[in-house]
């Protein structure tokens, strides 16, 4: 995969789980720290997601604490690389570019390439009570028919939530 072809977020969420994988001293870097970097490096777009799916964000994480903290450990100097699962996710992430009309890997691609490969944080997702089709639609719903041009697509998203109070909802 080609790391230019990915937003500055989606970026840092690779290098964020690069740098996970190395702390945790696991030699591959796994779905679960692509998933746990996509959390650290972004407040809005996953948040969002799973709270359009109605999922409880601390439950995923407690679940990808879990499973990163199972991975085998390695000691002395050693190169992390992408795991064959991990790979695949990136892979399909990229091929889901065409299906949204955009031009670079965004951070809901990352997501949505995690889902679709079958591993643990995929299934973990799945009996979360995520699918397919509805989290297509909060992809959607969460870029309001923008598509992916920039390297710095993501700050778009809900911009006047992030730059301004919504009167309306504070008079609720």
């Amino acid at each position: 995969m080609d790391f230019e072809k990915l937003t500055i977020k989606a970026q840092e969420a690779v290098q964020r789980a690069q740098q996970l994988a190395l702390e945790q001293q696991h030699q591959a870097i796994e779905c679960s720290h692509l998933l746990k970097g996509i959390f650290e490096v972004d407040e809005h777009v996953l948040p969002y997601i799973l709270k359009k799916l109605t999922l409880n964000a601390a439950h995923i994480q407690a679940a990808l604490d879990q499973m990163v903290q199972q991975y085998p450990k390695v000691s002395g100097e050693t190169e992390s690389y992408l795991s064959r699962e991990a790979g695949n996710a990136l892979n399909k992430a990229q091929s889901a570019l065409k299906e949204f009309g955009d031009s670079y890997v965004a951070l809901e691609h990352l997501l949505l390439g995690v889902f679709r490969t079958s591993n643990e944080v995929s299934r973990m997702l799945k009996d979360a009570g995520m699918n397919e089709k509805e989290l297509v639609e909060a992809i959607k719903e969460l870029r309001k028919g923008s598509r992916v041009h920039s390297k710095s697509a993501e700050e778009s998203y809900h911009a006047l939530d992030k730059y301004a109070v919504h009167l309306n909802e504070r008079a609720e």
